[in-house]
């Protein structure tokens, strides 16, 4: 398995909306970056599964690379890849806007990276619902899943105004990439306060989610991660958080009402359930036991399995519906931001 984590308003707290956003995000030192509660604890567990490789890809220009990489080692994160965006270089040849685009960048990262690994390495990745991500990882996984035609790549190229000399190499690289059904799971965190409702076209392959716990719950029942994984991203999330009882329930009620939960959940769970005890989890031991509680009361009305669909809308069609969506996210918090 091959983990691809986003950066800013995935990992770490990151407002780039305006120019004084994107001065003081750039001079902003390691120390004073703030990772979201419980991803820094998710991505160490998933680390700790020895994975095939943790893959970074993020949206901020390369002469950020040694504090952003300074800000991963002081969270304990290790990476085998670290892909950041050459804004600089793209800036002098004129290209301005490379500098707000996503799409050709993401993809062509991707794709070119997929070529690197082993055909038949899975991959699960992680971004936020600032951009685009939900989009181009789907696009990039239907790609590799050999569902998306050159003559539709081209297309949406052209539709997200993406530089004409720069299409024929990303439809170059998607050639190399080798067919197969690999992106089992695309996480979107919902930086933006987005309704989850807003990405239903994108199949329940994608799982927007509020809060790290949530994808924790989704990977054990996925069989990425284990039980005790769970727990401690649960505790680290009561402990270091403030996290109550509440909003753990809430959490894996959200994602068994939206359909990404089945009874393994529970029954992982109740493996470990006799470990949950103050010796090994502290204060937070009352908050999961309350957790899995409610987990065991819900196990009935849990499907044995849970079906993870793809993309079945057009392409063309869901690319202006998810721009619109992300527009609308940045007028949201910038009217948050400015109101008394």
């Amino acid at each position: 398995m091959v983990y691809r984590w986003d950066l800013d308003k995935t990992y770490l707290h990151t407002e780039f909306d305006t120019l004084r956003d994107l001065v003081r995000t750039a001079f902003e030192p390691a120390s004073r970056k703030r990772t979201y509660p419980g991803a820094g604890t998710l991505l160490r567990e998933i680390r700790a599964t020895d994975p095939a490789a943790i893959f970074i890809l993020s949206g901020s220009p390369e002469q950020m690379r040694s504090v952003l990489e300074a800000k991963l080692r002081l969270d304990g994160i290790r990476w085998d890849g670290f892909t950041l965006k050459p804004s600089l270089r793209n800036l002098v040849r004129g290209k301005f806007r490379f500098v707000r685009d996503q799409l050709s960048y993401k993809l062509t990262a991707l794709l070119r990276s997929r070529t690197n690994v082993s055909p038949e390495t899975e991959e699960i990745l992680f971004g936020d619902d600032a951009e685009g991500d939900a989009f181009i990882y789907s696009l990039y996984a239907d790609i590799a899943a050999g569902r998306v035609s050159q003559e539709l790549l081209m297309k949406i190229a052209e539709a997200a105004d993406v530089y004409p000399e720069d299409i024929p190499e990303i439809v170059r690289i998607a050639a190399r990439v080798p067919r197969r059904d690999a992106v089992r799971r695309i996480f979107i965190h919902l930086e933006r306060g987005s309704s989850t409702g807003g990405f239903g076209d994108f199949g329940r392959r994608v799982c927007p989610f509020h809060n790290y716990f949530q994808p924790a719950l989704v990977l054990l029942g996925d069989g990425a991660l284990d039980a005790q994984a769970v727990l401690r991203v649960g505790a680290d999330l009561v402990v270091a958080h403030t996290f109550n009882p509440e909003v753990l329930v809430a959490s894996f009620d959200d994602l068994r009402r939206r359909g990404y939960l089945g009874k393994a959940v529970v029954d992982r769970m109740a493996d470990v359930s006799e470990t949950i005890a103050p010796s090994t989890f502290g204060q937070a031991s009352g908050p999961l036991r309350s957790l899995f509680s409610a987990m065991e009361a819900a196990r009935a009305d849990l499907p044995e399995e849970v079906q993870i669909d793809p993309v079945t809308e057009d392409y063309l069609a869901l690319f202006a519906k998810d721009r619109a969506r992300a527009k609308a996210g940045k007028r949201r918090a910038r009217w948050t931001r400015e109101s008394p």
